[in-house]
């Protein structure tokens, strides 16, 4: 379902864009990987290179200056048809940007070469898809061959074609003759890999310039669409995340960042069949495809086809730029599907290329370009080695666009087959095929540990009536599955599947549609991939059907015999009880949210023994107003509660997923860290305290241990989790638990049982770990809040036991049983709850945000 975008329009005249060239300096190697592995990635046994027929290139303007550009517009387009330019705003400088270090276009350049390049003829669109954390506009750049509004609106039937009526787009000779391959390049996603940027703009200024015959093919038969740069507060700041501290490039399942959700629109709105990723450093250039675990719910062998072709072409295309190790410091490109074993998987949907192949792209990568200008060497480096690494860098990835779009062009209606196929399967509910060097000629060295496969059900339900606690829970997995492109059907009344019966107003998601991949992916168990691997990149578990605090059940085999219509978002859920005082379950954010801003309004909510929140009758009306803002659900209750709930401004040392899921539940958030404290640090101004990390008890000098032991004399709750937390708990005597860590390489889905209480009573049985703990020897008046489930209590995910351990040290059986999450009163009268799970990780698990934002409210009678 197309979400509107803002475009800005105006009509001011374009000005040419400032260019900057990297100064020249001395060779020097680049560094290793970026994103933090784990493993040591040796060379997959028995690759090859193949070597692909050579085709004449896209031809290159090097870095020619946009000076001598005109002026005159062939006019603005605003009738749906191609090029509808828009005139950006232009920005004040801004010196403090880091890319000017670099020789690199800082942000604020972008706006009027952008401008310029649309001045350039009649080829290039720049359009605004919404703003980043920080408030900056992210631009989209479509190049193509102009198109009349009619044409624009064919080109989205057949688009839509593809989708919606797979086996009859198959058989359509105008999609396989007119229809024009969407390509998808996503530049600068984390802030200080910037040079896929720089590498675009040139990229679009030779398509826009060139006349030569295989330019106007390209252009006549593809759409270029290019996201200049999709984080443009880290490019400004030189970080890694956006505005709000987050990595975009974790962020594709849970989509809390509006960078994320730009990006997601991208896909489903032009559902692109080729997509590249352009990222830094790993020394050779990396060129996905990836080692092993391959996502179960790709159709891979027509993935693995397609972008293991596209990297041979690219890595030609990089080898052939000349440079070498010891010219320039530059090693050969590798591809981890070749010449790794483990260690860079493509099995979590949270990356940009692998959530784009459950949109129907057939090619998708990750580029990794080669010389580290980041982090120490931004820093350390001298400037004129810096320009020299970011030049190198800079053709690299320029070397590997120009490759993709040969790619693109010689094998279009391949693409579109592959595209429409992958859709097609998903439509007519056929299992997936098993990947070998038969069923996908050109890829050597496949082998068992590649193959992963799932059984698809035949369908999910979503129950409605099935608790007021879930309602606001249920919505939002409604709402995330429409945003991304899932059919969502509801019933008209009541029926029965897989003899359960249903009652009217719930959902189904039929699996027999052209994205049941992505439905899967969000709503399945998920599978336990411990014995598979050794080592993996990133998660390995991450079930919203499980974690999101939704009912939800699968139906795997039979018809669907019951009445319903497909709806674009979730039917609304709030309600406020007639008459009596009211209750409001806090099982959710969203009834966080609403607690929270009823306390800032000076309403007195009073907490019942289960942690539920009590609100008087006098507040009726605010809190329908709450209801239907947040979609929460206030019911009648004679319960006085046992406890009154104050506003609560949390001091919070913190990682940046945790602060964004507390402001997301409306705390007030104050953040704290050793060094703050040390500075004085104003306590007066919190209520309770949250440790995760970055405040080292220990670390404290007299007078701030003071000032934190004086606050917790006075009841403020606290929250210590993971092993920042446990370690905090220790060195400040809090509560009498030991922790015992599990390896520190484990994450992902567990069950759990809950203790009914004020902390876990009524939370979903399902948690997230990574690096898990549990709590053994508890002292007196130390209560097990939670437990990991018997035998092993992983559903999802990977958790080995400690290397080299042989009796399951640190691993998933030595935590059964055990206490995940436990509470009590310190010795200065603080209520205290420490979690050996992740509650609150990277903004994602959200049923389980209760248990922190309870704990937090937590103060004593």
């Amino acid at each position: 379902m197309a979400i509107p975008r803002p475009v800005l329009l105006a009509t001011a005249t374009a000005t040419a864009a400032l260019m900057l060239s990297p100064l020249p300096a001395t060779a020097a190697p680049g560094a290793d990987r970026a994103d933090g592995d784990r493993s040591s990635h040796p060379v997959r046994d028995g690759g090859t290179t193949d070597s692909r027929v050579a085709t004449p290139a896209l031809p290159s303007a090097g870095a020619a200056a946009l000076s001598s550009v005109g002026t005159t517009s062939p006019g603005l387009r605003k009738d749906g048809g191609y090029p509808r330019r828009n005139v950006l705003t232009t920005l004040p400088e801004n010196p403090a940007d880091k890319a000017i270090k670099l020789g690199l276009a800082p942000y604020h350049a972008l706006a009027p070469r952008l401008n310029a390049l649309q001045e350039l003829g009649d080829r290039v669109s720049v359009e605004v898809t919404g703003r980043s954390a920080g408030g900056h506009d992210l631009y989209l750049v479509t190049v193509t061959a102009p198109e009349s509004a009619k044409e624009a609106a064919e080109q989205e039937r057949m688009r839509a074609r593809i989708e919606d009526s797979p086996a009859s787009a198959a058989k359509d000779k105008k999609i396989k003759e007119s229809y024009k391959t969407p390509v998808f390049i996503n530049n600068n996603i984390h802030g200080n890999e910037w040079e896929g940027t720089d590498a675009a703009l040139k990229l679009i200024e030779e398509l826009a310039k060139a006349k030569d015959s295989r330019t106007k093919k390209l252009l006549s038969t593809s759409r270029i669409i290019l996201n200049v740069t999709a984080n443009p507060d880290g490019r400004i700041a030189g970080t890694r995340a956006n505005g709000n501290g987050i990595d975009l490039n974790r962020d594709f399942i849970t989509a809390s960042q509006p960078e994320a959700r730009a990006i997601r629109q991208i896909a489903v709105d032009k559902q692109p069949a080729v997509m590249l990723d352009l990222h830094g450093y790993v020394n050779g250039t990396l060129i996905e495809p990836t080692t092993p675990p391959h996502g179960e719910n790709y159709e891979y062998d027509l993935f693995l086809k397609n972008s293991y072709a596209n990297a041979l072409g690219m890595e030609e295309a990089v080898n052939d730029l000349g440079y070498t190790a010891e010219k320039d410091g530059v090693q050969p490109p590798v591809i981890p599907f070749r010449d790794q074993e483990e260690g860079w998987d493509d099995w979590p949907p949270i990356f940009t290329p692998q959530y784009m192949a459950f949109q129907g792209t057939v090619a998708s990568h990750t580029i990794e370009i080669p010389m580290r200008v980041n982090n120490n060497d931004y820093n350390n480096l001298p400037v004129e080695e810096l320009r020299r690494r970011s030049r190198i860098n800079t053709d690299v990835a320029g070397a590997a666009m120009r490759a993709t779009l040969d790619f693109a062009l010689d094998n279009r209606k391949t693409l579109i087959a592959d595209q429409i196929e992958t859709f097609r399967r998903g439509a007519a509910g056929e299992k997936q095929r098993v990947i070998s060097e038969e069923t996908v000629p050109g890829v050597p060295g496949i082998g068992p540990e590649d193959i992963y496969t799932t059984d698809f059900p035949r369908a999910y339900v979503i129950p409605a009536g099935s608790g007021q606690r879930s309602a606001p829970a249920a919505a939002r997995l409604v709402d995330h599955l429409i945003a991304n492109d899932v059919k969502v059907e509801q019933a008209r009344k009541s029926f029965t599947l897989a003899g359960r019966s249903y009652p009217a107003g719930s959902y189904v998601v039929d699996m027999e549609q052209a994205k049941r991949g992505i439905a899967n992916v969000i709503l399945d168990e998920g599978r336990d991939i411990s014995a598979d691997v050794s080592s993996m990149y990133d998660i390995s578990g991450w079930s919203l059907g499980l974690l999101w605090g939704a009912n939800v059940t699968k139906v795997q085999r039979g018809g669907l015999n019951f009445s319903g219509r497909e709806v674009n978002a979730a039917s609304p859920v709030g309600s406020v009880a007639r008459s009596g005082d009211l209750e409001l379950r806090l099982d959710d954010p969203k009834e966080f949210a609403a607690v929270n801003s009823l306390l800032a309004q000076g309403v007195q909510v009073r907490r019942t023994a289960d942690g539920a929140a009590i609100v008087p009758s006098s507040a009726r009306k605010k809190a329908e107003t709450l209801a239907d803002r947040y979609g929460v659900v206030f019911t009648s209750t004679k319960d006085k509660g046992v406890a009154a709930l104050r506003r609560t401004t949390v001091a919070a040392a913190v990682n940046s997923g945790e602060l964004f899921a507390l402001r997301e539940m409306g705390f007030e958030v104050l953040p704290v860290s050793t060094a703050t404290a040390n500075a004085g640090f104003d306590w007066s101004k919190a209520d309770a305290l949250y440790v995760s990390t970055g405040l080292s008890h220990k670390g404290l000098n007299e007078t701030a241990r003071a000032a934190l032991g004086a606050f917790l004399a006075g009841g403020a709750p606290v929250v210590a989790l993971g092993s920042g937390g446990a370690t905090f708990n220790a060195e400040a005597a809090l509560l009498d638990a030991t922790p015992v860590r599990g390896n520190g390489n484990a994450n992902g889905v567990v069950r759990v049982l809950n203790t009914p209480g004020p902390v876990t009573g009524g939370t979903q049985p399902h948690a997230f770990v990574y690096s898990p703990i549990w709590y053994t020897a508890l002292g007196k008046g130390v209560r097990t809040e939670q437990s990991y489930g018997g035998g092993n209590p992983l559903v999802s995910g990977h958790w080995r036991a400690n290397d080299g351990s042989t009796d399951g040290t640190g691993g998933p059986q030595n935590a059964a049983g055990q206490a995940a999450i436990v509470s009590g009163t310190s010795a200065a009268g603080a209520p205290v709850t420490l979690f050996g799970t992740e509650p609150l990780f990277r903004d994602h698990p959200k049923g389980s945000f209760a248990q922190v934002g309870r704990a937090l409210l937590n103060r004593l009678p």
